[in-house]
């Protein structure tokens, strides 16, 4: 038995109470939403902050973004074997302050105008490791508050908040920087962050028993875990080339295609928009959606992303490339919260947490690759071609993710027995 099991509540008439009367689900989704809001100001607020230093250009804020995303995915397989050897909760709020450190030692720099590279960059890689540990930590923290029969509901109702709370970030940060400046921004993350670590501190999730066998055994253990289901590392190699084609699009040759031949930066930001709105729909979707086959239905919600990279590649008009896009957003948060749900129910808890870091791994593993491969593609072939060739590898690895019995045929044994309106 979980310990999500025991401690679900029932209302008078007998029916199971909403998960809004869950307390320990209250502070994780406020948690999650408050430190979410506050990465939509730092994803605009670092990259003005290091623009508007004296001499910095594109190289500067490229090496510090890299000292940022890189510990994200060397660390997060380290992330998931600390989360399953203590607290989950407390490596979260550890994550945290670590975050809350970062980023106001960097608000900092920046509001003094004393802000050295080699620091910068020293500070983003902190800020990347604080993301690496929480990641696999917050994965498997789910299944102890939630049982497994509601763990659909609860991530839809994660994502929802979290995609909210992000475009709301996003939409606020050009704001503030103008306003303010993007040391006040970055200061605002900060704050966040020390927020969520107060509010994940109190869930006070027991910490795990503690084993005789070394990290690396235990990594292999997970591993194991890992490689023995034919379904995840199918789904998660069609993701490796899925993120791949995604990255090179949202960050070159998208925005690219947008500059020659749509109108430039504000057609591309309805395009994104578009999507950010759709992804909030999608979980609200997916939070009640009831399915027999959840991986099936997962992998083809994965074919809708390929189709404003095509109609990127046409230059159709841009409402048309916009409604393809937050299609596509609908879409890929059905696929978030069917996959995490899956990944929560049919791996074992004692491993979740590793499990879900090699996810993490595999299917962020080839996005550098799509970014460095981007630019020189475009220059070489022209922006077009390269964005047909990123909605053909989208396409043909999610086809080839079909061709999986243990994909197509897994069941969820939960699906009929639930009652829609329960949650």
């Amino acid at each position: 038995m979980t310990l999500s099991s025991s401690k679900t509540k029932a209302i008078p008439d007998g029916t199971v109470a909403p998960l809004w009367r869950e307390g320990r689900f209250v502070l994780l989704f406020a948690a999650r939403t408050v430190s979410v809001l506050g990465n939509g100001f730092a994803r605009v607020a670092l990259a003005f902050a290091v623009l508007a230093l004296p001499g910095a250009g594109p190289g500067r804020l490229s090496l510090v973004l890299a000292c940022q995303a890189l510990p994200q995915l060397l660390f997060v397989l380290v992330g998931g074997v600390i989360a399953d050897r203590m607290s989950r909760s407390a490596l979260m709020a550890l994550a945290d302050v670590l975050g809350a450190g970062a980023y106001g030692a960097l608000a900092a720099m920046v509001l003094t105008g004393a802000a050295p590279l080699p620091a910068m960059c020293v500070l983003a890689v902190l800020a990347g490791t604080a993301t690496a540990l929480f990641a696999p930590a917050s994965e498997g923290l789910v299944p102890l508050l939630v049982p497994k029969d509601r763990l659909q509901r609860a991530n839809g109702l994660l994502r929802m908040g979290t995609n909210t709370s992000l475009l709301l970030g996003l939409a606020l940060s050009g704001v503030t920087v103008a306003a303010v400046g993007a040391g006040w921004a970055l200061a605002l993350n900060a704050a966040s962050f020390v927020v969520s670590a107060a509010l994940t501190a109190r869930l006070r999730v027991p910490a795990r028993p503690r084993g005789r066998t070394s990290g690396w055994t235990e990594l292999r253990e997970g591993w194991r875990e890992f490689a023995s289901r034919q379904w995840l590392w199918v789904v998660v190699a069609q993701y490796a080339v899925v993120v791949a084609a995604l990255n090179a699009n949202a960050g070159v040759l998208g925005p690219l295609m947008a500059s020659r031949h749509l109108g430039g930066a504000r057609a591309w930001s309805v395009i994104v928009a578009a999507q950010a709105i759709g992804t909030i729909a999608g979980a609200g979707l997916a939070a009640r959606v009831r399915v027999a086959r959840p991986l099936l239905v997962a992998v083809l919600c994965t074919f809708p992303a390929a189709a404003p990279i095509a109609l990127l590649a046409l230059a159709v008009p841009v409402w048309l490339t916009a409604s393809a896009m937050f299609a596509s957003g609908v879409a890929s948060d059905v696929f978030g919260v069917l996959w995490t749900t899956t990944i929560q129910r049919e791996v074992p808890e004692r491993a979740l947490s590793r499990v879900s870091s090699y996810d993490w791994f595999g299917s962020l593993s080839c996005a550098p690759l799509g970014l460095l491969l981007a630019g020189p593609t475009a220059t070489a072939v022209g922006p077009a071609k390269a964005l047909a060739g990123c909605a053909a590898l989208v396409t043909l690895a999610t086809a080839a993710a079909l061709l999986s019995p243990q994909v197509r045929n897994l069941r969820d044994p939960e699906a009929e027995r639930r009652e829609p309106g329960t949650d």
